[in-house]
């Protein structure tokens, strides 16, 4: 029997899901929207009677939902748009969040209700809908402008701003109470597990997919991006995370491999189906008189996000450095709540510490705002033509001014001592959170040993010492590489702060001390550090002294290799956050269809072992672009591939085919031959 019920409420969410996709399509609504009136009006609250019987199956399959919504935003978080945008989305976000949690706060001090229930009501009205504002912008063409540009960017940073937040807000949900101390601890843990997520993630990932790419099996494809989607948010969850904070840092991850426009054609329609379903979850939550009893604080809070989230994000991109018409489409098209509302929602009634009501007001505002989020971008460009005729001119002028001035400031460049040493800086601290997430891993394991290690080492008692020393064997190509940083820097330092005319005869002296004492000062900190890490696993001075000679004899053993794995990991690293060409890059400047053919000549070229196009995709090669030569065929260990696609992977022996007049040709051969 529960088979059977559990069928049919899968078939009645899935019918009642695909009727509100045609009504709301026709007549131009968010489809979002229609989901969730579809949950209200199928759902347990709605006379005559309930459609729905396993509730807590169709929340299940929900929290799939969840899962494959923040993987495929994931997907479209990309680290290279983040550092186009620069710091404007940065500050636009965080002055956005910190205003909107305090106006939730406000409100819900007003209506009297409890300090924890304000809280999670200001953190849910801080983050904009990403899947909403995306769907809008694109339904409307207006993906491609400038302020919509920004909007992406400004929702990047709001996500990882809500993962902070989420975690922020169970540690004052367990505590009562947000410390200093606790938050630094929170951030800190947080940091780490991001950072050593990303690091090895980028290494990894990205080259498994390839891998399996190469046979061109969808199906391989699919089941292994789904299942690092599942493993990783699994992973998240044994580490005290959330599934929705797992499932959108490996979607950042596959969305820096080569494969990402092949896996969001795959992932795409699952992602819809379940994202159908968590919507429709959402509005079987949603109890009617509930709202009914409360509809003034559902009324209240509603316009707080349209007005809050319109002048505090217009402000925060103005203050960024973007002009006031701009600033004004940006907030216009950030004004409303959504999957991340109810993610902090339902973490609240998780835990225990907001009441019942908080829940189905946020849906109710969401599903309010989202219906308004096409009409108020729409409206844009004619708010900005009123705010140019009714602001006095003055005021116009002043605040143009200021956008020229924040210009000018992001035109000037930095010098090249100040770039490497920003560079050299950034690398430092990303070998400390990598060498921190190394130790907590290794604590985690002492703490809580697997059998098979126990197993391993029956004996407690050099079982913590023995995992020290494989966190430092591991960490030592991070502790090498940020001595020989440090060294780098105070030669710099030296070089670049200390000048002859300063110093006189004492120049070379000063510059001498002043390049010993930044890697030895640095140094210092770095065994501090390293004894702060140290603390969960050795008890006792003597073993720790033991244990580090042994690691110094270890890397003066394998130095040499310690740099070169070091070396290897960071180029890596690099290759993948390297810039690509789009997957459908346009071929401006070939040659005509006609013009080709009249000149046309066939030329092969064979692919060595040496050549640096081997490993290469068509595409990644852009021959068409470069010299507006063609592929058209490729023969491979006896087979021919006749016309291959732009996913086609060279390799060596290959005897290219290519198609095009003979200066093209020869521009071709030499690309390929290198």
């Amino acid at each position: 029997m529960h088979e059977i019920s559990f069928l049919q409420d899968l078939a009645v969410v899935m019918v009642v899901a695909g009727l509100v996709t045609v009504i709301f399509h026709r007549f131009k609504q968010p489809v979002v929207l229609g989901y969730i009136l579809a949950g209200v009006i199928i759902g347990p609250h709605t006379p005559p009677f309930p459609l729905i019987h396993e509730e807590t199956t169709i929340s299940t399959l929900a929290e799939l939902g969840v899962i494959l919504l923040m993987f495929s935003l994931g997907l479209e978080f990309s680290l290279r748009k983040l550092k186009q945008v620069g710091g404007t989305a940065f500050i636009a976000a965080f002055l956005e969040i910190l205003l909107m949690v305090w106006v939730g706060y406000e409100i819900g001090r007003m209506f009297g209700w409890s300090m924890m229930d304000s809280i999670f009501l200001g953190a849910m009205l801080s983050i904009s809908s990403t899947t909403i504002i995306v769907k809008a912008l694109a339904e409307m063409g207006k993906s491609k402008e400038k302020f919509a540009q920004l909007i992406f960017g400004i929702l990047i940073i709001e996500d990882i701003l809500a993962i902070a937040m989420i975690a922020l807000l169970s540690g004052i949900a367990m505590t009562g109470s947000l410390h200093v101390g606790e938050v630094a601890r929170t951030l800190g843990k947080l940091s780490v597990f991001l950072v050593a997520s990303l690091v090895v993630g980028l290494l990894v990932v990205p080259r498994l997919l390839t891998y399996v790419a190469r046979f061109k099996s969808n199906e391989m494809l699919l089941v292994t991006v789904l299942g690092l989607c599942f493993g990783f948010s699994l992973l998240a969850v044994k580490l005290g995370y959330s599934v929705a904070l797992g499932a959108f840092l490996i979607g950042a991850v596959i969305a820096e491999s080569r494969e990402i426009h092949r896996v969001e054609l795959l992932i795409e329609p699952v992602r819809d189906m379940f994202s159908a379903i968590f919507f429709v979850a959402i509005g079987l939550l949603i109890d009617p008189g509930m709202l009914a009893t409360h509809w003034l604080p559902v009324l209240v809070i509603t316009v707080a996000v349209v007005v809050g989230k319109i002048i505090t994000c217009s402000f925060g991109t103005y203050v960024g450095g973007y002009d006031m018409r701009s600033s004004l489409r940006v907030g216009m098209g950030l004004a409303q709540i959504g999957e991340f509302s109810f993610i902090i929602a339902s973490l609240g009634l998780t835990l225990n510490v907001t009441s019942k009501f908080l829940y189905p007001i946020a849906v109710a505002v969401s599903a309010i705002t989202t219906l308004l989020t096409p009409y108020l971008i729409k409206s844009a460009d004619g708010a900005v033509a009123r705010f140019d005729r009714v602001a006095p001119v003055s005021v116009v002028n002043l605040l143009g001014l200021y956008t020229s001035w924040v210009g000018r400031l992001g035109q000037q460049h930095a010098s090249m001592a100040t770039r490497l040493t920003r560079r050299w800086v950034a690398q430092m601290l990303l070998n400390a959170a990598l060498i921190a997430a190394v130790f907590v891993t290794v604590a985690y394991f002492a703490q809580h040993p697997p059998e098979w290690l126990l197993r391993v080492s029956p004996q407690r008692e050099w079982l913590n010492p023995a995992l020290w020393l494989l966190a430092m064997t591991v960490s030592l190509p991070m502790f090498i590489a940020t001595s020989r940083k440090l060294q780098a820097l105070g030669l710099l330092v030296a070089e670049t702060k200390v000048s002859e005319q300063a110093a006189g005869k004492r120049t070379a002296a000063i510059r001498s001390v002043v390049a010993q004492v930044i890697p030895i000062a640095g140094t210092v900190m770095l065994g501090l550090y390293v004894l702060v890490l140290s603390s969960a696993l050795l008890s006792t001075f003597k073993v720790f002294l033991v244990l580090l000679g042994l690691v110094g004899l270890i890397s003066w053993l394998l130095r040499r290799s310690f740099i070169r794995l070091y070396a290897k990991a960071q180029f890596a690293l690099e290759e993948t956050l390297a810039e690509r060409p789009p997957a459908h890059a346009a071929s401006p400047g070939h040659a005509p269809l006609p013009s080709l053919l009249r000149e046309a000549d066939l030329k092969s070229v064979t692919i060595s072992a040496g050549s640096p196009a081997s490993t290469k995709r068509l595409r990644e090669l852009r021959l068409r672009t470069l010299c507006g030569a063609s592929v058209v065929g490729i023969e491979r260990e006896g087979a021919n591939i006749i016309n291959p696609g732009p996913e086609e992977e060279l390799r060596i022996g290959d005897q290219v085919l290519l198609l095009g007049n003979a200066a093209q040709l020869q521009a071709a051969e030499g690309l390929l031959r290198g």
